[in-house]
């Protein structure tokens, strides 16, 4: 097993190395390294290692700002004198979290894990084992827009939205009270930081949110118009080519 320990004290790392070595003799460490910067160079100039042991208080940084320079394909232990990390820890590779001092007996637990979980799942590739162990974190959706309102600034929460039009080139937020508010926003940048059970991009000109709807009518060609509340200034017409996937995200 090629393992790579991330770790800013030395004495430590040291001694989980010795531990390891206590477990398995074979077990090659490659490298001990003390900071985010030394691991992002190590990492990007060798092939993954089998294992990461990896502390969270490095001496430059938390050791999760490594996953935001480089990608990580091997799975971690995380060793930390902290517990308060340990569901962000799980959101990258993670298959164990160890609480400094390692205690010996923890530490052969975590790795027959991993020995485990490797044997059980070879031949498949080492991502589909991790995404196994690693839950995936939710998506998070807007939840509020700030809009200018005269010379006023005023945050408009999502749900207040009825729906978004594009008209006259500027696109514009209507509240469900009937507000008409300018956004600087594209339809095609709503549709990627907005939830997609709650908004519906149904034409070029309108992405509409679900409670907006009041009734829908079949119209020429087999489109479908909108009727919306608050009423909208232009029919709103589901294109032919949305009609199939506009009834099954109503149906949701």
């Amino acid at each position: 097993m090629r393992v790579l320990i991330i770790e800013d004290e030395n004495l430590t790392a040291r001694r989980l190395e010795g531990q390891l070595r206590k477990y398995d003799a074979a077990i090659e460490v490659l490298e001990r390294l003390p900071s985010v910067a030394t691991a992002v160079q190590w990492l990007q100039a060798h092939p993954a290692p089998d294992l990461i042991f990896l502390d969270i208080h490095l001496e430059d940084d938390l050791g999760f700002r490594i996953f935001d320079q480089v990608q990580v394909s091997s799975p971690i232990i995380f060793t930390t004198a902290y517990d308060e990390y340990m569901i962000q820890a799980f959101k990258v590779n993670s298959i164990d979290y160890l609480l400094k001092p390692i205690n010996y007996e923890e530490l052969v637990a975590a790795i027959e894990k991993y020995q485990r979980l490797r044997q059980h799942f070879a031949p498949v590739d080492l991502p589909a084992l991790l995404r196994l162990v690693s839950p995936t974190p939710a998506p998070e959706y807007k939840e509020r827009f700030l809009v200018s309102v005269g010379t006023r600034l005023r945050s408009v929460e999502t749900q207040e939205v009825a729906y978004f039009c594009f008209e006259d080139g500027a696109t514009f937020l209507i509240t469900r009270q009937g507000q008409r508010l300018v956004i600087d926003y594209s339809l095609d940048k709503l549709g990627q930081v907005l939830n997609p059970r709650q908004f519906f991009r149904v034409n070029r000109q309108y992405l509409v949110g679900i409670g907006a709807i009041d009734t829908i009518h079949n119209h020429s060609a087999g489109r479908l118009e909108l009727t919306l509340q608050p009423v909208a200034r232009q029919p709103v017409l589901v294109s032919v080519d949305r009609a199939t996937e506009f009834k099954d995200w109503l149906g949701r």
